[in-house]
């Protein structure tokens, strides 16, 4: 993908959007854990089939990231795409206290509907 796609904060429904042309063409289902210090947790993310391979995915997990540096806190990859990119990019993803992670899962069974 040679540009970032326009990314777009949609915290009120739990979602980090990108968009091409007016139309979603990925997202990362997230929410703020209830905890101190609050995190950001990734819990899915999904790319429309026919943007599939353009870095889409990838922008969004750096987005995530980046919102997070700016407020302060953590994220929370309880998504497997998400943990794979830290994995790749341990330099840009910061690994969370194990602590934050348990709380994000136990957050997560209380209310499934968080995605």
């Amino acid at each position: 993908m040679s540009a970032e796609p326009d990314i777009r904060d949609n915290r009120s429904k739990g979602l980090l959007e990108a968009y091409e042309d007016g139309q979603v063409t990925g997202h990362i289902a997230y929410f703020t854990l209830d905890a101190e210090p609050p995190a950001l947790v990734a819990v899915h993310t999904i790319v429309e089939p026919e943007h599939e391979g353009k870095g889409i995915a990838s922008a969004l997990v750096r987005e995530l990231f980046r919102i997070a540096e700016r407020e302060g806190v953590p994220v929370v990859t309880l998504c497997p795409y998400a943990a794979r990119w830290v994995q790749k990019h341990p330099d840009e993803g910061p690994t969370p206290p194990s602590e934050l992670v348990v709380a994000a899962e136990d957050q997560l069974k209380a209310n499934p509907d968080l995605w």
